[in-house]
């Protein structure tokens, strides 16, 4: 493991897809730095990574990383992992999806690559809205929150994606924060080294329509305001009232999130299962 040196993030990335299209303020880049960095941290090949991408902000990701890629149609990143990690095995394989990309029109297959624990580390970036397509309301934009399409409010209760994935059977849940890059990425490294499906919610702020809509602030003030809900500082900036949000109650839910590992459990991981099977077969002959 890389640790001595800072991280080369050139070396990882495809420099003529530059400038790219994330808005200031998006926690996106922050992910992404610290997706690079855990692999830098790993040593893995760059041509022994695989990375795909659905439909969202969150997947244009995967067109500016030098490894070998996959952008696929909405919702199915995970198929299309599902697939090249069980042609591939000695892939190391991580799908990048969105909240919507990933809860809502492909909330099937999360939930059935969970369930079959294939060894994918899938990194879901909520930003508790449609980003790229005007700022819809999502599966995970919170009660009483304002969208494009919930100007009054959001009415339905919002996913907690954690406990879904832990329910349908993912054997490493985790949640991290795009204001905490450092920790982020030590769960990035957690989630690649784990053998099974790794599941990562990653909070990442988008200050273009959720903030807008919401009178939350740009970027610095939101990533702030995303401290102000996890355990360890909810107390300590409860009463820092410069940040746009803080005051208001209504505009913020006032409950705290927990974040780092979450759940983690070893069971048996279906590529090996299905390999193993192969082999037995193929060393039987014919009938």
């Amino acid at each position: 493991m890389n640790t001595a040196a800072r991280a080369d993030y050139r070396r990882y990335l495809r420099l003529d897809m530059m400038p790219h299209i994330l808005c200031p303020g998006c926690g996106h880049g922050i992910v992404l730095q610290a997706m690079l960095r855990a692999i830098w941290r790993l040593g893995l090949p760059q041509d022994q990574v695989a990375v795909v991408g659905g439909i969202g902000c969150s997947s244009r990701m995967v067109g500016y990383v030098d490894f070998c890629t996959l952008h696929t149609t909405h919702g199915r990143a995970l198929p299309f992992a599902t697939g090249l990690k069980l042609a591939r095995p000695e892939l190391t394989v991580l799908a990048i999806v969105g909240d919507g990309d990933g809860l809502a029109i492909g909330g099937n297959h999360l939930i059935h690559a969970a369930r079959r624990n294939i060894d994918v580390t899938c990194l879901l970036l909520n930003n508790a809205i449609y980003g790229m397509t005007g700022g819809q309301v999502a599966p995970t934009t919170p009660t009483e929150m304002v969208s494009a399409t919930t100007p009054g409010g959001a009415l339905e209760p919002s996913f907690d994606s954690c406990k879904l994935l832990e329910a349908a059977g993912a054997s490493f849940v985790a949640r991290g924060l795009s204001s905490a890059p450092i920790d982020l990425e030590a769960l990035i490294v957690q989630g690649i080294q784990h053998q099974g499906f790794s599941f990562l919610e990653v909070l990442s702020d988008c200050p273009t329509y959720y903030g807008r809509y919401n009178r939350l602030g740009e970027g610095p003030e939101m990533l702030q305001a995303q401290r102000r809900h996890v355990d360890w500082v909810a107390a300590p900036l409860a009463d820092k009232a410069f940040v746009p949000g803080f005051a208001d109650t209504a505009a913020v839910a006032d409950v705290a999130l927990q974040y780092g590992v979450l759940h983690r459990e070893t069971r048996p991981e279906l590529s090996e299962q299905v390999h193993r099977l192969i082999a037995a077969s193929v060393g039987e002959g014919p009938t």
